[in-house]
């Protein structure tokens, strides 16, 4: 795990100063990698490639980068892990390469010298985004992973080709000029995340998951828009429509083996390491089977890790430390105060250097601070629910959808519409001791107004609506581009696909991505898995939803090695109190960023609305922030680090 970058520049170039420009870009990443800090220059081209190292597989000099390739054709800075790579070693050592060291970099490099770029990015199974500098045709190849777990951005500084990890080593070149997109603004907005190939910022692109990029030196121009190039090498769309069309006859008992050997075996995979690791423990389905695991494959006590807080409705830590007890883990669990959560938020834009939204990036990056000083490296159960169907929208919405949408539109409307008055104390009496109940019930009632099942998501996964941003159009996304989706899938099969799409990507691997690196922690996630997603589509949905719930595959798992009593309680998410610190410690901190003043000179939204839904929200008693309350809050925040003050 590292952070990379570099640049190229046309004609000749001082070396002395380009050396000087990649060493400040390197810098700007070192939490990425403070291990080591190393940075090679072509001496024919104005190229430069810089790596920052936390060095986790072959902790000796042999692992350092950029490296060179056998044959000396290929020089290489990548941030990842190649999972498989010892798998992928035997089967070259039988084709008579030699290695020197115990990398996976150094195998990697052979797979792209045995059997090209294509080729070799469909054997590696892992988390990566690689610049490759093929020095014989003159080539600058970059590679993504198929779900986009480690972030690489790529465009132009005048007429200069930098990349790096992050946005941060951007701004450390002297003549970048920082400009907003609008219409990538409007989608931020919309969904709380940018997502690639878009970048907040002009001229320049995220690497497309799955995707590379092959420029020709020789034929790149200046300022060229390198969207048109990238290719695609893996599709979940055709991984969908070739799996459900040939789904498993097996039954449930073949399936529920076959899943856990294919989970057991991913999370073996990422346990390979030369430094300390553990895990993080929620008390959840998804982290408790990966730690479940992981127990099983190691014969000592693994490290877990969870966090707690004294907030009522907001606290996961007791049922973590219950599931560590069972399996035997050295468990660790750490309480933090509002205090504590609190002097995050103002290093959430030097954390997440793009505008980004989702609130559990706090404690996200609590719990890795604190498991950093134990550990280097964390599994995470990230990933289960984009594939099996986890999300109450998944399960609740689809069953309540398929009982109303026999009436006719004009009449479905008014129904709820008036459902809509009934008073809350009426719904409280359905559920007592389910508090957030009639705002539950509400909200669905909004929904099942909605014309379709497309609708209907579409105002599930909107913070706000595109038109909060002045002159801008929405760009084109994985999420408003149905041609990036497959035919004939249920309504609830339509969102699992949306969210391993697009949420799953651009905001969960984001948000993990970028707080756990500031802190050097790597986070691996087995339930991520590509050959993993795969299979969840070869087996049917009811393998997946059942009974009103969710992940029912990776249930029948957890209790083969946990009591059933020990995590079957309703999903609670991972999350702090923020609405609650917004209308106290937090609201002169939100009011400034929200001024009329500031906004005006902005001159980015329409004020009139985020007046109103900031000031609806005041009013309001929820304890639980808006989503697009803290999506306009953290774009703000970004803009005065990034872009400068309004004054």
């Amino acid at each position: 795990m590292c952070g990379i970058a570099g640049l190229f520049s046309f004609g000749e170039c001082d070396k002395a100063q380009q050396a000087e420009q990649g060493h400040a870009m390197e810098q700007a990443i070192a939490h990425r990698g403070p291990d080591a800090a190393d940075i090679w220059q072509d001496l024919d081209y104005s190229l430069i490639l810089c790596h920052r190292r936390l060095a986790i597989i072959d902790l000796s000099d042999d692992g350092r980068q950029p490296m060179h390739s056998h044959s000396g054709r290929y020089v290489v800075t990548y941030n990842g892990e190649i999972y498989n790579y010892q798998k992928l070693r035997r089967e070259l050592e039988t084709q008579g390469v030699h290695f020197k060291s115990q990398s996976d970099t150094e195998v990697m490099l052979a797979v792209f010298e045995v059997y090209g770029i294509e080729a070799g990015l469909k054997k590696l199974n892992g988390m990566f985004a690689i610049c490759l500098w093929d020095r014989q045709e003159k080539i600058l190849h970059f590679m993504r992973d198929r779900f986009g777990k480690k972030p690489l951005y790529i465009g132009w500084v005048g007429d200069q080709l930098a990349f790096s990890s992050e946005l941060k080593s951007f701004h450390a070149l002297p003549n970048f000029k920082p400009e907003i997109d609008r219409d990538i603004l409007a989608q931020y907005m919309r969904y709380g995340y940018v997502q690639a190939p878009n970048c907040i910022l002009k001229n320049i692109w995220q690497m497309a998951p799955a995707s590379y990029l092959s420029l020709s030196i020789d034929a790149l121009k200046a300022g060229q828009n390198l969207l048109n190039d990238m290719t695609q090498y893996w599709s979940l769309k055709e991984v969908v429509e070739k799996r459900k069309a040939n789904l498993s006859q097996k039954n449930e008992d073949e399936i529920i083996q076959e899943f856990e050997g294919k989970l057991y075996d991913a999370t073996a995979q990422r346990m390979i390491s030369d430094v300390p690791f553990g895990a993080f423990l929620s008390g959840g389905i998804d982290s408790s089977s990966v730690v479940a695991l992981m127990q099983k494959h190691s014969k000592t006590p693994i490290k877990t890790f969870s966090i707690g807080f004294k907030e009522e409705g907001y606290n996961e830590a007791e049922h973590a430390k219950a599931i560590a007890k069972h399996l035997g883990t050295d468990h660790h669990e750490f309480y933090v105060s509002a205090k504590d959560a609190m002097e995050v938020i103002p290093k959430l834009p030097d954390i997440y250097d793009e505008p980004f939204a989702d609130s559990s990036q706090i404690p996200t990056y609590l719990i890795s601070k604190l498991a950093r000083d134990q550990v280097t490296v964390v599994l995470t159960g990230d990933g289960g629910d984009e594939i099996l169907g986890g999300y109450d929208r998944h399960v609740k919405i689809p069953d309540l959808w398929s009982k109303i949408s026999w009436i006719p539109g004009v009449l479905r409307k008014i129904i709820f519409s008036v459902l809509l008055f009934v008073p809350d104390s009426i719904y409280q009496l359905i559920k007592p001791n389910d508090l957030l109940f009639p705002s539950k019930v509400k909200r669905a009632f909004k929904l099942m107004r909605l014309k379709d099942a497309h609708e209907i998501y579409n105002a599930l996964v909107t913070h706000w609506d595109s038109n909060i941003v002045i002159n801008a159009k929405e760009s084109q996304s994985d999420l408003n581009q149905k041609s990036l989706w497959p035919n004939n899938l249920s309504f609830a099969e339509e969102m699992i696909f949306g969210d391993t799409l697009s949420y799953r990507v651009h905001d969960l691997m984001v948000k993990t991505d970028r707080a756990s690196m500031a802190v050097a922690l790597e986070a691996r996630a087995p339930l991520m898995d590509y050959e993993l997603a795969e299979y969840c589509w070869s087996v049917p949905l009811n393998m997946k939803v059942r009974d009103g719930k969710g992940k029912w595959l990776l249930r029948q798992v957890l209790e083969r090695h946990v009591p059933k009593s020990l995590y079957d309680r309703p999903k609670m998410g991972f999350s702090v109190p923020i609405g609650e610190w917004l209308r106290e410690p937090l609201k002169a901190w939100a009011e400034a960023l929200l001024a009329r003043e500031r906004l005006e000179k902005q001159g980015l939204f329409h004020t009139e609305q985020v007046t109103q839904a900031w000031n609806e929200f005041l009013h309001s008693n929820t304890k639980d922030v808006p989503k697009h309350i803290w999506t306009i809050l953290m774009f703000q925040a970004w803009y005065e680090r990034w872009i400068g003050k309004v004054s």
